[in-house]
């Protein structure tokens, strides 16, 4: 079944192999995410290799997103990997300094806290479960706390500082290594932790465009200084994440909903894809169900106009993967279908200086597809840039993306609605009609006699022209001719005295005859209809063709001689 909210599904011992890799797919997962938090540069090529073959063997168009570790705060690994026992009103020493250990020591990998912090600031432990307050920084090293928060510590929990600015820079020694491995394998999109404001996003921009690539990267906004620098932000990068996770932490948790729905909103004013991601179906880590609030939680995403929904440590590390998969696919397709109307909002998207005409194109051509109830908006992109304008304006009809090239294949499956396919380049107009009408055709979202739109652009293959759009009927010829093949419009059986006509001046090729004869009589070949006639002995003189061709152009006549 198709979706047309896209799902991300992170990687990891739980699906890391080509089995559970191949089940995801099927269930629907539309790009694979890689957490370079944790695993190793082989783990992830083992992890790239078995997604690239099961979509080679599935056919599907799986993407794959590396998302970077970004400067995350961390308690450093601990001696036999003993939590820390933290009590309410104790004090604590937070320490930079290595093998410092101690049953009131936390040390941290860290080396700048001390910097970032200062008396009467608040550092979260362990996703905010685990609360300080400082006292007094110490030292360069040192850092004395109050716990108000107490519990078990463990080893490699995040560290988080709510009311201080990280003073770390925003992508680490560790990030360009990974980005550099990532790009060298081929990923398609690179996620960017921490975000703070648009120059990071920028920065790692540039390194890419000096290895001769254009890898798309997404913001991940979980930082407050994120929140308040979107709007640059968002004009940098190519996706936004809204990563709930430290955003909860770092923020209090009853804004997370809010912001979310902001950011979304700015995301498809802009027409630049938002993804919604954490704990999305969390109690799926261990059962098999998941909470009413967690289905509540991905349908109100999708209300809100997200284009992609993604699973973390339930795909990654989760008792049923494939499960949560399922569930999160089966919730989209219930709520997708009972979304309202939104012309209005859609008028008032940006039209995007960039693209210009082709723009104002896209949103036509969903507001077409929509008078006519069109099965399908097919569009020719050759960047991918024209199916994530069509994607933009939400039409309600699938948008199946026609490119010559496999990496943009992959790099629309992130879109709202989109159906990637990858043919061969049409020479001329002509050319690229007759594909798409086969596209249309062998995607199963249209049948003859179904109206597609179809957009493009002149001159053919050319990035960027974006120019033209068709209304077009499956089943007629590109002249608007479609009669069926006048060699061929009559045939009769001499033994059952059955005869079949077709009247070539008021076929219009529609194929209804095609799809309702179960004895084969009819065919389809070169937008024209022919009669088998070794098959004209089989029919049943229901008239059933008759009845149902919109022109009356059949005619079945039986002679029986006594």
């Amino acid at each position: 079944m198709f979706n047309l909210t896209k799902i991300i599904c992170t990687i990891g011992p739980s699906s890391g192999n080509p089995a559970t890799i191949t089940r995801l797919m099927e269930a629907g997962m539309d790009v694979a995410r890689l957490n370079f938090s944790h695993g190793t540069h082989e783990s992830h090529l083992a992890n790239i290799t078995m997604i690239r073959q099961a979509a080679k063997e599935l056919g599907c168009r799986t993407a794959i997103l590396a998302d970077l570790q970004g400067p995350k705060i961390r308690v450093s690994k601990l001696p036999d990997s003993k939590p820390i026992t933290l009590t309410d009103g104790a004090e604590v020493t937070i320490t930079t300094r290595e093998n410092c250990f101690g049953p009131d020591i936390i040390p941290t990998i860290y080396k700048n806290l001390p910097l970032d912090v200062k008396a009467g600031s608040t550092i979260l432990l362990d996703d905010g479960l685990l609360e300080l307050k400082v006292i007094e920084v110490k030292s360069a090293t040192d850092i004395l706390c109050r716990v108000t928060k107490g519990g078990l510590l463990k080893e490699k929990k995040g560290i988080n500082l709510p009311d201080a600015s990280v003073s770390a820079p925003p992508v680490t020694e560790k990030d360009f290594e990974d980005l550099e491995f990532a790009l060298a394998n081929g990923v398609d999109y690179v996620a960017l932790s921490f975000v703070r404001h648009a120059s990071d996003i920028e920065n790692v921009k540039r390194f890419i465009h000096k290895k001769s690539m254009n890898t798309p990267v997404v913001a991940k906004i979980e930082r407050p200084e994120a929140v308040v620098n979107i709007d640059s932000i968002l004009k940098a990068a190519d996706a936004v994440m809204v990563a709930r996770g430290d955003m909860g932490v770092e923020l209090a948790p009853e804004k997370v909903p809010r912001i979310q729905k902001s950011i979304i909103q700015k995301c498809n004013l802009e027409g630049k894809p938002v993804i919604v991601a954490t704990q999305m179906l969390e109690s799926m880590i261990s059962n098999p169900r998941p909470t009413r609030a967690e289905a509540s939680d991905i349908a109100n995403a999708i209300l809100d106009g997200t284009d992609a929904i993604m699973l973390s440590g339930e795909t990654a590390s989760g008792l049923y993967p494939v499960e949560a998969v399922k569930m999160m696919s089966a919730i989209a397709r219930e709520v997708e279908p009972v979304i309202v109307s939104r012309d209005h909002e859609l008028k008032t998207r940006v039209l995007n200086p960039l693209y210009g005409a082709a723009d104002s194109l896209c949103y036509a051509t969903g507001a077409a597809a929509a008078e006519i109830k069109a099965k399908l908006i097919v569009t020719y992109t050759e960047s991918g840039s024209t199916a994530l304008l069509v994607s933009k304006y939400r039409p309600r009809t699938p948008i199946l993306a026609i490119t010559m090239s496999e990496e943009i294949g992959r790099r629309v499956n992130l879109y709202w609605g989109v159906i990637p396919t990858v043919i061969e380049k049409a020479a001329s107009t002509d050319r690229m009609m007759q594909l798409a009408e086969k596209a249309a055709l062998d995607s199963g979202f249209a049948s003859p006699g179904d109206y597609i739109i179809i957009t493009g652009g002149v001159p053919v293959g050319q990035s960027g022209s974006t120019n033209l759009m068709k209304v077009h009927k499956i089943g007629l010829s590109s002249a608007g001719a479609a009669a069926a093949d006048r060699r061929r419009v009559t045939a009769s059986c001499p033994e059952t005295g059955t005869a079949v006509c077709i009247d070539p001046e008021k076929c219009v090729g529609c194929g209804i005859c095609v799809s309702c004869c179960p004895f084969k009589i009819f065919g389809y070949q070169n937008n024209k209809i022919f009669i088998n006639s070794e098959n004209v002995g089989g029919c049943a003189a229901e008239k059933m063709c008759v009845k149902k061709c919109p022109a009356g152009a059949i005619s079945v006549t039986v002679n029986k001689n006594d």
